[in-house]
């Protein structure tokens, strides 16, 4: 016991003298760069000048007050833009949501806006990123930590800092304003470095590591559109932490990460001293191998040799534990809100999603999201009745009365191929970028903003969890080919209107989007958005007039 409370007190320490520095940011300028983080020069929009944007760090509790200026010049790319905190709930701050067109106007070059909102009680991993059309695909995102001092699990590591952060993003050689019809990543970046096929053998990231340390590393996929199948070589990983949300600790040898989603896992550094491959292979990629050292990172232990572990033979190694979601518990039990049965929640809303091939535009229930040209959160605050909300079909009024909280259900099918095929047929389509489509099909993540919610029915499994399912605030829609279908519960508690789309980012900006019109008799009492937040639209209109 004696040991067992000296442990507790020093990494207490430790996490204090982590913690002592951190004041969360409060300067954001947007600016254009030239980078070339796996070798390929281009003009990239960035957040503080580099990729992926500054870490963002606060304990629980903090208050935000983050002042971002448009400083964007480079018209090869959007040059508007908004900022969404991915994962953060924005109770009674809906207007800093970061939504374009849904929770605000964008804000124009030569603006600043200050985002101003609280975490509140929660803690875990987030991450940042412009929700304007598709430009964090142009490099705008980064990472977002909220420490817990008295975090549950804190007795099962060492180290969680800054160098313990692992971003995974796609990189691509083109802007996403020149982006064909089904985008090709050309490289993933783990931590902002890469290499391509057939490009220089630049510099490959390094996480170091004490022997016989344990180390929080927090994966964060900050991708616009693979999924990443994530393994350290040698090394089991812990899984205690999903999407902000703490769970049971499982053990798993390998995960799939969607675009959005968030891991803690616990690495043991129990291993001989040596150099290990950290390997991120993309669903879809230009490479899913690791000829030329694509989609790797070192695990470098301190004492060993600084070079690059021995080259990989395998494409992916073989996994005996791999992460299947519907063996993730959360670690406080909660209610699963409404019945134990399907379609057991006051709201059940079933979302069947299609593409229209001749437009190559995505729609939800039929319809394809088109932003409206006054935000939705702006039309709900000027007395619009739920049921003239634009844009038209896509909004979706959800709550009580008064305010009572309800419980909705959502039920999303795998998706189907619907609506007029052109000449550019599915399978010319699939003739033309070979392997690329089935993403285009197949395993949407989904997510929600304002809310974590309860993941009752997971793709590839048939049968419904009311007791104890995975909570988390991205989820994967599963494969057609399976006949997969994802069901969510979450409680109306959050007045306003939350986008819920496809973390796809080339897939959002094609229509894969609908709102979720909370509360709307409340909104008005418990939504102040500053005077800033109304002159955005002033502005944004008038440099689209001028634009025009």
């Amino acid at each position: 016991m004696r040991l067992r409370s000296f442990g507790f007190a020093l990494l207490a320490a430790v996490l204090e003298r982590v913690s002592a520095d951190i004041e969360p940011l409060s300067s954001l300028p947007i600016v254009n760069r030239d980078i070339s983080p796996d070798g390929y020069n281009r003009s990239s929009v960035l957040a503080g000048g580099t990729f992926p944007g500054p870490l963002i760090q606060a304990l629980k509790g903090a208050d935000f007050s983050v002042d971002v200026f448009n400083n964007l010049t480079d018209s090869t790319m959007d040059l508007p833009t908004s900022i969404h905190w991915h994962g953060i709930f924005q109770r009674t701050t809906n207007f800093a949501d970061g939504g374009a067109f849904v929770n605000q106007c964008p804000i124009i070059p030569s603006q600043r806006f200050s985002y101003q909102f609280s975490g509140f009680d929660q803690a875990g991993t987030f991450w940042y990123h412009s929700h304007f059309r598709a430009q964090y695909c142009d490099g705008l995102r980064g990472a977002f930590v909220i420490y817990d001092s008295d975090d549950p699990h804190r007795d099962l590591y060492d180290v969680d800092n800054e160098d313990t952060v692992i971003t995974l993003a796609d990189w691509y050689h083109f802007p996403s304003l020149q982006a064909p019809l089904i985008p090709v990543s050309d490289s993933t970046l783990i931590n902002g470095k890469g290499r391509y096929p057939g490009g220089p053998s630049v510099s490959l990231a390094v996480v170091n590591v004490v022997p016989g340390k344990r180390y929080r590393l927090r994966l964060v996929s900050i991708s616009c559109e693979p999924a990443f199948y994530f393994s350290i070589d040698g090394h089991q990983l812990t899984i205690i932490e999903v999407d902000s949300v703490n769970h049971q600790p499982l053990p798993v040898d390998s995960l799939q990460i969607f675009p959005g989603q968030r891991y803690s896992v616990v690495l043991n550094a129990n291993q001989p001293i040596d150099n290990y491959w950290i390997r991120a292979v993309p669903s879809v990629g230009a490479s899913q191998n690791f000829t030329g050292l694509t989609n790797l990172a070192v695990l470098r232990y301190r004492d060993a040799p600084l070079t690059n572990p021995s080259d990989p033979t395998e494409n992916i190694p073989a996994s005996v534990r791999p992460l299947k979601e519907t063996d993730l518990h959360p670690l406080d039990l909660t209610p699963v809100p409404g019945d134990p049965v399907p379609g057991g929640a006051d709201i059940n809303i079933n979302l069947v999603v299609s593409i229209d091939f001749s437009t190559f535009r995505f729609l939800v229930n039929n319809v394809s999201f088109e932003s409206p040209d006054v935000p939705v959160l702006l039309q709900i605050l000027n007395g619009a009745p739920p049921s003239q909300l634009l844009p038209k079909g896509s909004v979706y009024p959800v709550g009580g009365s008064y305010g009572e909280s309800v419980s909705v259900e959502v039920s999303i099918p795998a998706g189907a191929p619907g609506g007029p095929v052109s000449v550019r047929s599915i399978t010319e389509l699939a003739t033309s970028v070979p392997g690329q489509l089935t993403l285009v099909l197949n395993q949407h993540p989904i997510h929600l903003h304002g809310h974590s919610f309860y993941v009752v029915r997971s793709a590839g499994n048939s049968t419904y969890n009311f007791d104890n399912p995975v909570i988390r605030d991205v989820v994967s829609t599963g494969d057609i080919g399976d006949n997969d279908n994802v069901t969510i519960r979450f409680v109306t508690d959050n007045p306003g209107p939350w986008f819920l789309h496809c973390h796809i980012d080339w897939h959002f900006e094609n229509g894969f989007a609908v709102v979720f019109a909370e509360d709307v008799p409340e909104v008005e009492t418990k939504v102040e958005p500053p005077e800033a937040w109304g002159d955005l639209c002033i502005a944004y209109n008038d440099y689209k007039n001028q634009s025009e």
